[in-house]
């Protein structure tokens, strides 16, 4: 337990100095994080058994940035669709093509790497009070809320929450890490709104959109984090590495902030409050 918490609390420090820099600081600790994370998710689908093709998820990486500076947030769905066409073409014209085998290829694609651009995009938001705002959502609405769903799932048990994918899971911890969740983004509003000016302040999101995105992405978190438990449960795995002593891997710790981040996106995208 020694281990975890100092391991969490350099952990935690890192990402507060990145996210204080913004912009290129982030962009690049984002995507420095999704190699990491994909890279352990095609390691645990191959242990599992699988043959999965994950030169295409690669390629769509590393095309991503500089196609979207160039042409803008819509080509990623271009090039996504050009990663799935590029797997299932790999896999139909192997000597022994196995339809698992194209279906756990594109899920590195959408679980790990279409939520993590969704941090790389949300890097570059300007003015950069607004890009502080919306990044420390992404991170402290997961974290508080699976910090609140562990210690109150602890105190109270209960009846189970999933335990087909995750037996420890509670309904009393599963509405207590809503309940941080929802803490963490009021609290969020209002340090923002209280540090920014006037002017500042007006651009910055209205006080509904942050109860908004502390009950969506507080439940996304949750659902990421039972997604991962369910392919570390199908891959036979613990961790998916042991990148960080007492905490695992990269998606080990990611699994709930990249869901999180895709709440934040389309919340933006479709103009509510942000």
């Amino acid at each position: 337990m020694t281990q975890r918490i100092i391991t969490g609390c350099i952990l935690s420090a890192a990402a507060i100095i990145i996210l204080c820099f913004g912009g290129v600081a982030v962009g690049l600790a984002a995507m420095l994080c999704i190699c990491f994370a994909v890279h352990e998710e095609y390691k645990a689908l191959s242990v599992a058994g699988h043959r999965p093709v994950a030169w295409p998820t690669w390629l769509a990486l590393v095309l991503s940035v500089p196609l979207t500076a160039w042409l803008g947030e819509r080509v990623i769905v271009v090039i996504l669709a050009v990663s799935c066409l590029l797997t299932m073409t790999h896999i139909i014209f192997r000597p022994q093509p196995r339809l698992e085998d194209a279906l756990m290829s594109v899920l590195p694609l959408f679980s790990v790497l279409l939520p993590g651009l969704c941090i790389v995009f949300l890097a570059f938001v300007q003015p950069m009070e607004l890009q502080r705002v919306l990044l420390f959502l992404v991170i402290t609405v997961p974290v508080l809320g699976d910090t609140m769903a562990y210690f109150v799932g602890s105190a109270i048990r209960g009846p189970k929450f999933c335990p087909a994918v995750s037996p420890n899971k509670t309904i009393a911890g599963a509405l207590g890490g809503l309940g941080g969740s929802l803490l963490a983004a009021i609290v969020v509003g209002l340090v923002a709104h209280s540090l920014c000016g006037p002017e500042i302040a007006a651009k910055l999101p209205h006080w509904w959109t942050y109860l908004i995105v502390g009950l969506l992405g507080g439940a996304a978190s949750q659902v990421g984090d039972l997604f991962a438990s369910l392919v570390k449960r199908h891959c036979g795995i613990k961790d998916f590495s042991n990148l960080f002593p007492g905490h695992g891997g990269m998606l080990d710790r990611l699994d709930s902030i990249l869901f999180m981040a895709v709440v934040v996106f389309c919340v933006r995208m479709m103009g509510m409050g942000l």
